[in-house]
């Protein structure tokens, strides 16, 4: 199998690097060092299909990645996109709201079990500030609880002191716990008791580097009860994998109602909106936050929504995704055992995270995935990975000829080809 090279996406990346700060920025970009070695990735796209998208060399990838989960129906889906088309003749961004921001208010509160109502934004972050914001209103305390490792966004108060442009005192309200510790979380209480406006996390555990976890058995009834008894607004961050556990909300899928729910990615398969949905006794809390963006009543995103979240329901997308996610990383398992290497799979099998037995500098990890992404197949080193439904069985097959490909590779060239390019 012939591997890749990437001489046009260098060429762009250098005129980038010229007027764009780090060229590429965030995850993808190569000054975060997540992609080692580094030339064995693209950097620019051209296009994008179904479960595939194609680099400015012409190189076809299987996305594993789905644009970091939004791409949850598949690139380019022919219902979205003809719901996008039809809405674009007559209007997007305009003074007022259309008749589709009720509609899609309505299909949310029909589809999430715990909404009452629904807001929307744009980004995952505009999600979980509303949402703390939403608790403070509500409750009058300032303090919020979250779990060490968890990610929220990339506003202040989600980072850690001493990151750049961060200061102690935009933190100085946070307190930290273990994901799915709960006597910590009730320790935690106890010591703050009538400071805490809301707990914010994951329904499952899913940091960067490091294994995924979910939630201990009876874990999210027990901090339900909880909240409730200390008047702490449950807040969910289900922009990652919202509607890929179950198109009800991941509440649902463990068994528990949040108060808030955050909602963003695969909410309109790429296009540019967020939602948070709400219990009825935080409704006039909600109403009182005066927060608003440019283009957050866009009546585009706003039908590309609808048609995402109808045919979501129809075709009940997390239990395609997670078929499809149990067979793709068993078959990945079994490709490291026959080379003698131990890939381990955690999280959910529609949103999974891989990493090496006995790897604990993540060199092997790297190496693999790098050779894999070499021969066509987008996997990254670092985060979880995404299934999307237009995922084929026979882009699954191609998967396993190509990881197994890989693991050879590796075992012929070692880990150390992972730092080549560094």
């Amino acid at each position: 199998m012939n591997t890749y090279t990437y001489p046009k996406s260098r060429e762009l990346f250098m005129r980038a690097a010229k007027v764009i700060p780090g060229g590429v920025y965030g995850h993808l970009g190569p000054a975060e060092g997540c992609f080692m070695p580094i030339d064995a990735y693209p950097l620019f796209s051209s296009r994008a299909e179904g479960s595939y998208f194609w680099d400015v060399d012409g190189n076809r990838f299987i996305d594993y990645m789905c644009a970091y989960g939004p791409n949850i129906l598949g690139y380019n889906d022919p219902d979205v996109d003809a719901a996008v088309k039809a809405q674009m003749k007559d209007g997007n961004c305009v003074s007022f709201p259309t008749a589709k921001m009720v509609e899609l208010g309505e299909l949310m509160v029909d589809t999430v079990d715990m909404a009452d109502w629904a807001f929307f934004a744009k980004n995952g972050g505009d999600t979980t500030m509303f949402a703390i914001m939403i608790a403070r209103a509500a409750t009058g305390r300032s303090k919020i609880v979250l779990t060490r490792g968890g990610y929220h966004g990339v506003a202040p108060w989600t980072q850690k002191a001493g990151h750049p442009g961060v200061t102690a005192e935009d933190i100085a309200n946070n307190l930290y716990v273990e994901f799915g510790d709960y006597e910590g979380l009730e320790r935690l209480f106890a010591e703050n008791r009538g400071k805490i406006a809301c707990y914010m996390a994951t329904p499952y555990h899913h940091p960067v580097f490091e294994p995924n976890r979910l939630p201990p058995d009876g874990y999210w009834k027990k901090v339900r009860e909880l909240c409730t008894r200390e008047g702490v607004v449950l807040a969910i961050d289900d922009v990652r994998c919202g509607f890929r556990l179950d198109v009800r909300g991941s509440d649902a899928h463990y068994g528990f109602e949040a108060d808030i729910e955050c909602f963003c990615k695969a909410l309109a398969n790429g296009w540019n909106i967020s939602s948070v949905c709400g219990k009825e006794w935080l409704k006039e809390a909600a109403g009182s936050v005066m927060y608003t963006g440019s283009y957050w009543l866009s009546a585009v995103p706003i039908a590309a929504a609808i048609a995402c979240i109808t045919k979501m329901r129809k075709i009940d997308s997390a239990k395609v995704c997670t078929e499809k996610g149990k067979k793709l990383t068993s078959g990945l398992v079994e490709a490291g055992k026959k080379h003698g290497y131990e890939l381990r799979i955690s999280g959910e099998p529609a949103m999974w995270f891989m990493d090496m037995a006995n790897d604990p500098n993540f060199d092997l990890h790297q190496a693999w995935v790098s050779e894999c992404v070499r021969r066509g197949v987008f996997f990254t080193n670092h985060h979880n990975q995404f299934i999307n439904a237009a995922l084929s069985d026979e882009d699954i097959a191609f998967t396993l000829e190509v990881a197994d490909e890989a693991f050879a590779a590796v075992s012929k060239d070692g880990p150390a080809s992972a730092r080549k390019g560094r």
